[in-house]
């Protein structure tokens, strides 16, 4: 079997009796030995658990079983618990914490007949924009080894784009998905915040409640559009234990099946960061892609909510809830981040007010437009950098340094409304890094930027197998 087959394209074979689930499971166990030692995307390893979820998947199928997942390899990111594995978040004082269930999303994939190889690596407590810890280690770029994979879904990412099984499910709240897939060529799909239960994804030793998040979602990760599709159409829906109140959630079809339908905003340049050139000729790309479609594209809306406003209210709501400590400093951003960290209920309830308004200017917005495309982060993926002193940390942009944790203001873009977007890649860039976007859509409407990137995927080109260097 190819080892970057699509999930789609395993269960076909799996159906037609081309291959077994233990055939599959063997070669992604065999591929995670020979190169995992490099890159160290998987943690936390299951091999034992997983061939015997193969051979059950296989049984199950010769006795004219089908399930979504049934029989197809998958990874899942370390802070899902699951029962019998360590969830540590990467913090040293968890390193020993082993749930005794699993968090409804691991549920809802063993259901759906998934094979669980493991568990992928995270940051510490999932709070930065690079995947290391103590516990497990630096996950490193399949494309650059001297690059970080991202984070906080890096490991997922990362795992993917080596072959290490067909699918992962991860968590965003700062691009965790978005950021890694961009940079290491895959794709995924930040859901609608609240459409997919979040249970069990929690901080150990914290018990497994359905807690309404603030601005966290859980989601897909896959090497093609359709298998995020695949994987969010098994993911979605509300926990049931909270059955009744989110059973209103309703995800309409997507709002076009062509490309010369849809009506497209498409920038690159933020009032707060700069843009680097691979990234902006990654957006040229994809708009030159849809025009040449037919697509009507612009490059300007009095429509768009104000982008210095968004990347404030967003910083403040991420921070409110952080118990990280920074030093005081002239910049605004980092001003914003301080002052959020001491918020009274007063003061996140005027924020809160202010994202509705952002929220209600966004259904505006789609009202004449069906997408947006724009960066995910300002570059691709940059050198590790394990500079404890956080906001010492730089990111360079074409030569030019900026603080580290301001890059994060194009991911918080849909984050802070709590809207849909995908991360698709594009290509790669003049260095050999790849290069995605992110395609921004209304809220409970994922299938329309989820279509979008899979006609993009047609049109442009989709993922590659990574040449490492």
């Amino acid at each position: 079997m190819e080892t970057f087959q699509t999930a789609e394209e395993m269960a076909t074979a799996l159906r037609a009796g081309e291959v077994t689930s233990v055939e599959l499971t063997d070669e992604a166990i065999a591929r995670i030995e020979r190169d995992d030692e490099v890159i160290n995307a998987i943690c936390v390893r299951d091999f034992d658990a997983a061939r015997a979820a193969a051979r059950d998947a296989d049984a199950l199928r010769g006795r004219g079983a089908d399930r979504p997942l049934l029989g197809i390899p998958v990874t899942v990111k370390e802070c899902y618990n699951m029962a019998g594995l360590p969830t540590t978040w990467g913090l040293p004082e968890h390193r020993d914490y082993v749930p005794t269930e699993d968090a409804v999303q691991v549920s809802r994939i063993k259901a759906a007949g998934a094979v669980v190889l493991g568990k992928t690596n995270v940051p510490l407590g999932l709070q930065d924009i690079q995947s290391f810890n103590e516990i497990y280690g630096t996950t490193s770029n399949p494309w650059d080894h001297t690059r970080t994979a991202g984070g906080s879904s890096g490991g997922s990412a990362a795992a993917l784009a080596s072959g290490f099984g067909a699918l992962s499910i991860g968590s965003d709240l700062a691009g965790s998905l978005r950021t890694p897939a961009h940079f290491c060529g895959i794709y995924a799909h930040k859901p609608t915040l609240g459409l997919a239960a979040t249970r069990g994804m929690v901080v150990p030793p914290e018990p497994a409640l359905p807690i309404d998040l603030d601005l966290a979602v859980v989601g897909p990760m896959a090497r093609s559009a359709r298998d995020l599709t695949l994987l969010l159409d098994v993911m979605a829906g509300p926990d049931p234990l909270t059955l009744g109140k989110a059973a209103a959630f309703v995800v309409p079809p997507a709002r076009h099946q062509r490309l010369s339908d849809f009506r497209v905003l498409v920038f690159d340049e933020h009032p707060v960061i700069a843009t680097g050139s691979a990234v902006r000729a990654a957006v040229n790309r994809v708009a030159d892609v849809l025009v040449d479609a037919g697509a009507h594209v612009v490059r300007h809306s009095p429509l768009l909510p104000d982008l210095t406003e968004a990347a404030t209210l967003y910083l403040q709501l991420l921070f409110s809830g952080s118990v990280a400590r920074f030093p005081v400093d002239d910049q605004s951003l980092d001003a914003a981040r301080l002052h959020a960290m001491a918020f009274s209920h007063h003061d996140w309830l005027a924020v809160n007010n202010q994202r509705e308004l952002h929220r209600h200017g966004w259904r505006q917005f789609f009202t004449e437009y069906d997408a947006v495309v724009c960066p995910i982060t300002p570059t691709p993926a940059f050198p590790h950098d394990h500079n404890p002193d956080v906001l010492a940390r730089r990111l360079d942009i074409d030569g030019v340094n900026y603080p580290y944790f301001d890059q994060l203001v194009w991911a918080g873009l849909p984050t802070m409304p709590g809207l849909p977007a995908t991360a698709v890649p594009t290509g790669l860039s003049p260095d050999g890094l790849p290069v995605g976007v992110q395609l921004i859509g209304l809220m409970f409407e994922d299938c329309t930027p989820l279509q979008l990137a899979e006609l993009l995927e047609h049109a442009i080109g989709g993922f590659h197998p990574p040449q490492s260097r």
